[in-house]
């Protein structure tokens, strides 16, 4: 009679803000992991795997390399409207909430901003009828990261296919795999949800960061 090895593992404890983000156990890698969906991010202090599906929308991940603290977010700007400078002022302040409220996080939670790194992926062109905002996320994910002179390590950005990230924020490896096209229509369908909510969401103020 042949013996059934029973594999035991356990997820770890999420820090506050972040019980609602999807957990499950990556067998292939055997390593806990957090799916975000777009508008989500989240922070880890913990060796766990952070996944996402990116069309049009840009992600960041982004770690203090010193204590292995990391996150990703997962994000898109407004599209454009009737009154361009309505809209660009709000999709800068979205932009800046996106990103300034996930650095926040990592700097109360130990990391320290001299130690940031990062890598950026998304922006592809698969939703057409969009004003091509895959390059929008991109122009201003790369002028952000400019002005906040943050160190970007690598990027993959643009492109017409969607993408599945996996970063590890531990080691800092970020892995990225294109997919097919014929596949993605669940993706668009969730982006072009979530882009109709922008356009009728109020949009953020400030962060003041740590």
């Amino acid at each position: 009679m042949g013996s059934h090895t029973t594999y035991q593992y356990k997820l770890p404890r999420v820090l506050p803000g972040f019980e609602g983000i999807y957990h499950y156990w990556d067998k292939q890698r055997q390593m806990a992991a957090a799916k975000i969906q777009p508008g989500e991010y989240y922070v880890t202090l913990h060796d766990e795997l952070i996944t996402t599906v990116l069309g049009s929308c840009v992600s960041a991940c982004i770690r203090d390399r010193v204590f292995g603290i990391g996150g990703m977010n997962h994000f898109m700007l407004p599209q454009q409207g009737s009154d361009p400078d309505d809209i660009a002022g709000a999709a800068t302040r979205y932009g800046n909430y996106a990103m300034e409220h996930m650095i926040n996080d990592l700097l109360k939670h130990g990391a320290r901003r001299e130690n940031l790194e990062i890598k950026l992926t998304g922006g592809g062109r698969v939703i057409q009828g969009m004003s091509n905002i895959g390059k929008r996320n991109i122009e201003f994910v790369l002028q952000y990261v400019q002005t906040e002179a943050l160190r970007v390590l690598a990027e993959d950005l643009g492109g017409e296919q969607p993408r599945k990230v996996i970063y590890h924020p531990r080691s800092g490896k970020m892995l990225v795999r294109k997919l097919r096209k014929l596949h993605n229509d669940t993706l668009i369908v969730r982006e072009q949800n979530y882009s109709a909510t922008l356009n009728t969401a109020p949009v953020a103020g400030e962060i003041d960061l740590f």
